[in-house]
């Protein structure tokens, strides 16, 4: 499922998101300053940050240029009360996506995260077909032909990144900070014992051979 950052100094309003964005299937994770969010960021990757622009300390302006000046791509949705044209094009000018002014529909920031996801490459969709294998990633399935796997919630998430990044090698430690939680308590052998179960499970419909591993590079779905 795509992984989400949330900056937001206002705790109740932050926890609200919370609740909303998990409630529609994403892997949230939150910050309450600038500082944390920019040391999660150059630690781990994320689909989308929703960044709120008046943090106390570092402001969210400040994180946005200094995360773009540092090379980071992913989209960012600024939240921010002020509706000003000028404040607007600032945002946008420092290298934000989309800006959503307070107070907001928790229905709107929805759509800016799907649209967002959607431009960046497609992550929306519920349903995913490589090499022959659709995942089902709401009934946790996995098909190939007339022979069907079904796969825990994690290892839904580790195949469904893998397939949303074919051609693509992650190691052990890229897919537990991409995929698993940040305050799990789990470690890179979590992922090798995860591959090892959803490997068994691909295997019994055919599809034994789907995720390669080269050694020193590891785990990717290859499609060319």
């Amino acid at each position: 499922m795509p992984k989400l950052l949330v900056v937001e100094d206002d705790e109740e309003l932050l926890r609200h998101i919370d609740a909303w964005l998990s409630s529609e299937k994403y892997l949230v994770e939150t910050a309450q300053s600038g500082e944390d969010a920019l040391q999660m960021l150059n630690s781990f990757n994320f689909d989308v940050i929703v960044l709120d622009w008046n943090l106390g300390g570092m402001s969210g302006l400040e994180v946005c240029q200094k995360f773009r000046k540092s090379g980071g791509t992913t989209p960012i949705i600024f939240l921010t009360g002020e509706s000003d044209i000028n404040h607007k094009e600032l945002g946008l000018n420092s290298g934000a996506d989309d800006y959503l002014t307070k107070p907001f529909d928790e229905r709107e920031l929805s759509a800016r995260v799907k649209s967002l996801l959607r431009r960046a490459s497609g992550l929306v969709s519920n349903d995913l077909t490589v090499k022959g294998v659709t995942l089902d990633i709401i009934s946790r399935t996995a098909t190939s032909g007339d022979q069907k796997a079904r796969l825990s919630p994690r290892e839904t998430s580790l195949l469904e990144y893998l397939m949303r990044h074919p051609n693509r090698f992650y190691s052990s430690k890229a897919l537990l900070d991409s995929v698993w939680p940040l305050d799990s308590e789990v470690s890179e052998e979590t992922v090798r014992t995860c591959m090892k179960t959803l490997r068994h499970k691909l295997s019994e419909i055919g599809l034994g051979e789907l995720v390669k591993t080269v050694l020193r590079q590891g785990y990717c779905i290859e499609t060319e």
